[in-house]
């Protein structure tokens, strides 16, 4: 029976916390929570709720996963992975129909975790990371188009083709202003890292703060000073509030939860997918190791209690995460802190945030886009095998042209068929027809005979080299069905190599049996290792050729088929 592995790292990291750690936590869990606020307002703005909804996020799935998470320093919160998800989830269920989604996705989250497949989930495909993680990135920014030009459109489509021949459509409508705004806001958060390197305070602070204070205030002046107002903001769209909302569940129904079962199960992958690849790249910066499975079931803890608060789906964010780490955090009292300072700015500077431009909300979003899009990593999986280079297109085409939850299925599908063919490739059938060289063979001559054995006349061996599965099972009745017209009085098959054998391994060996009998021949098999055995004993192989015709050496076996003949 599977026993529940959930150990926090939290309770184990206070057995012997000092003032001193105190201290760093403190500073990390400061500067992380200013680092968070932008793009948690970028992301809930993004994926089409209010962007206090984004904060509030933040708060409750960043403070969850910090107490009860398998990470010492793992930051969790709203990321960029999951705005078109939720923006599609929205769009036909409506915001109700996202917090059950997400709902859902924490029910699954914790699953995954309690049935330990915390290690399972790292092994996904490399090219569907990277192919979906790059369709995400080129997703994101053709939804800021509008925004980044300040372009006036009626309405945006959803489909990625017409978007964009929408935005060339309307790209006479540009407003200079607002263009000037969203571009100097990507050209700060790029720069700024350069500008700072050199001053210790100033490198703390991330360039998409700078930004928008300083588009901001730039567009305020411009504002009282010289009439413009053509460049939108977030009050102008918005309603901002710093009200705390109370706990709310919607209500239930098994048609809706049938409805929401795929995305939800999307978002439950996508942010297993990230939690735990944000840990592993923490793990080996600070030389510490996490807990799949407990950092599984607090993700999903923190998916239940989010959208109860009004908040979004959350995940751990890996830049946020090395921020942390950067700045001495190196244990989930930074993560609390972090929550607690932008509760903080959520309850007494959240009006200020209606003065920020949408533009420079849209710039900070481009540059999201282009640490997402890992087209590095894109290019060169390019030079990888052509399956590898199938898997990686399929799933970045499916990505941007439909959506996240089919390109993952799809993706999924392609990877395990493109496994399959390869495994199948591994094993391989061959007709030995004179004699067995002992050089080759030493791992079954224990008996210390190492002479040639020669295959008595009538008798027919054919060794499979690999797994027994459907693939090499058709492959060994293709050749078996090319060598019919042979009429040998005993087949002997060796599975000496063979790991394990698959339910139509079974059903092939078990029709070659049978069709042998009809025609007078037997069936002997060689060399089949405990694991084997034990399954087709469970089929009734003992019984349908004989305990005596089971045979653990090719010399044994060749005995019994002279003893036969």
């Amino acid at each position: 029976m599977t026993t529940l592995e959930f150990k926090p790292k939290l309770f184990s990291t206070l057995k012997n916390y000092n003032r001193k750690q105190l201290t760093t936590d403190l500073l990390a869990g400061i500067i992380v929570g200013i680092v968070a606020l932008p793009l948690a307002i970028a992301f809930g703005i993004a994926s089409g709720v209010t962007p206090e909804k984004g904060i509030i996020t933040a708060i409750v799935a960043g403070l969850i996963v910090s107490v009860f998470g398998g990470s010492k320093v793992q930051i969790g919160g709203p990321t960029g992975a999951f705005i078109i998800i939720i923006y599609g989830i929205i769009q036909q269920y409506g915001f109700e129909g996202l917090t059950i989604a997400t709902l859902l996705a924490g029910v699954f989250l914790i699953m995954f975790g309690v049935l330990h497949l915390g290690t399972i989930i790292k092994y996904i495909p490399y090219p569907i990371v990277v192919g979906f993680t790059s369709g995400i990135a080129l997703t994101i920014f053709t939804t800021q188009i509008k925004d980044l030009f300040g372009l006036t459109m009626a309405s945006v489509p959803s489909d990625f083709v017409e978007k964009w021949i929408a935005y060339i459509g309307s790209f006479p409508t540009i407003d200079w202003w607002s263009a000037a705004v969203g571009i100097g806001s990507v050209a700060v958060i790029a720069l700024w890292p350069k500008i700072a390197r050199y001053n210790k305070v100033l490198k703390k602070l991330p360039g998409s703060l700078i930004a928008i204070i300083v588009m901001t205030i730039g567009v305020l002046l411009l504002k009282q000073y010289m009439g413009v107002t053509s460049v939108e903001t977030i009050g102008d769209r918005f309603s901002i509030s710093n009200q705390l909302p109370g706990a709310q569940v919607p209500e239930l129904t098994w048609d809706v939860i049938k409805g929401l079962v795929a995305p939800a199960f999307t978002i439950a992958i996508l942010g297993a997918i990230e939690s735990l690849l944000s840990a592993t790249v923490a793990d080996g910066v600070i030389g510490d190791r996490h807990n799949s499975n407990t950092e599984l079931i607090a993700q999903g803890f923190a998916n239940l209690a989010s959208p109860i608060f009004g908040g979004i789906p959350a995940t751990g964010a890996i830049a946020r995460t090395m921020t942390n780490i950067n700045n001495g955090g190196r244990t989930p009292v930074a993560g609390i802190i972090h929550a607690a300072v932008l509760l903080l700015i959520f309850l007494f500077l959240m009006p200020l945030a209606q003065y920020i431009p949408m533009a420079c909300l849209a710039g900070v979003l481009v540059i999201v886009s282009y640490n997402m899009s890992g087209w590095r990593s894109f290019v060169s999986i390019l030079k990888n095998p052509k399956s590898d280079v199938i898997v990686l297109w399929v799933t970045f085409l499916l990505t941007v042209i439909f959506d996240l939850t089919i390109a993952i299925e799809v993706g999924l599908i392609c990877a395990c068929l493109l496994f399959m063919r390869r495994m199948a490739e591994t094993t391989d059938v061959k007709v030995i027809s004179d004699e067995i060289n002992p050089e080759e063979e030493e791992s079954d001559f224990q008996l210390g005979n190492l002479e040639h054995l020669t295959i008595p006349e009538g008798v027919e061996v054919y060794e499979i080299n690999g797994p027994y599965f459907f693939g090499a099972g058709n492959k060994f009745e293709e050749i078996m069905g090319a060598l019919r017209h042979q009429r040998p009085k005993v087949r002997i098959i060796r599975m000496r190599k063979v790991p394990f054998v698959d339910s139509t391994g079974i059903h092939n060996l078990t029709n070659l049996c049978l069709m042998s009998q009809a025609e007078g021949i037997q069936v002997v098999l060689s060399g089949v290792n405990e694991k084997v055995q034990a399954v087709l004993h469970k089929a009734g192989f003992d019984a349908m050729l004989g305990e005596d015709n089971i045979c653990s050496h090719i010399n044994i076996a060749l005995e019994r088929a002279k003893q036969l003949i």
